[in-house]
């Protein structure tokens, strides 16, 4: 059996149709579990107060934001080499789910921000990465919806996809390569001097599966969808042209 099997939309319709309740069962259990273990059963950071306890939606989030644009990056190149129309449709459903989160981070970095760093907002390497990729998904997005025919719009908006993943790589690494800004490190390292403690880790690694999972849920849901919309516009134009 190949990978590629997956590709033709019948068969990706049949297996996503088996998952999607199982991998929707997992999202629900994780996410409110780790969200429940992190808000309410974790103490008050020493040094943050209750503040801290943002991280819990901030840090997923903000994984989530670049991650889904790095999926969308590997399904545009699966388009662009292959010509598979899953791949495309997958990139095209995976946008809206991907800014949703970058919007999340930027909110919530923004609320933790203050009272951290005394301001909403600062122009930080990291941050700035980050806001530009989200007026990438604007973008892409507005792409998709602009082209008329979708396999000129899968072609643009993968090349759009490849661009933006220099900001999807810096929102993730720009801490390697610029020292100033006000943005910290990972939270999350094998460095045990710059992990965060294993009271406040193990629910956020909890709240990063569940948003994981959600993200595949979401992904799979509005690919079926898109794959139903492309099968009902090729039906009507047939139509269309029959009569």
């Amino acid at each position: 059996m190949s990978i590629w099997e997956y590709a033709n939309p019948k068969k990706f319709m049949e297996t996503s149709a088996r998952l999607l309740p199982w991998v929707t069962g997992f999202a629900m259990v994780s996410l409110l579990g780790g969200l429940f273990w992190g808000f309410f059963l974790t103490p008050d950071d020493f040094r943050q107060g209750s503040t801290v306890k943002i991280i819990y939606l901030h840090v997923p989030a903000a994984i989530m934001g670049t991650s889904a644009w790095f999926m969308m990056l590997v399904t545009s190149l699966i388009w662009l080499i292959r010509r598979h129309h899953v791949s495309a449709l997958a990139a095209k459903a995976a946008a809206p789910v991907g800014l949703t989160f970058t919007l999340i981070g930027l909110v919530t970095g923004a609320i933790w921000g203050q009272p951290m760093w005394g301001t909403w907002w600062a122009w930080d390497p990291r941050l700035t990465a980050f806001l530009i990729l989200g007026l990438f998904y604007l973008g892409y997005i507005a792409l998709w919806a602009a082209v008329d025919d979708p396999d000129t719009a899968a072609d643009l908006t993968s090349v759009l996809c490849i661009v933006g993943s220099v900001f999807a790589f810096l929102s993730r690494y720009a801490i390697l390569f610029w020292n100033q800004g006000l943005h910290q490190g990972a939270s999350l390292s094998l460095d045990a001097e710059e992990n965060v403690s294993d009271v406040y880790a193990w629910p956020l690694w909890t709240c990063i599966a569940g948003f994981l999972l959600l993200f595949v849920t979401l992904v799979l849901l509005r690919t079926r969808t898109e794959i139903r919309a492309r099968r009902m516009a090729a039906l009507l134009s047939r139509e269309r042209m029959a009569g």
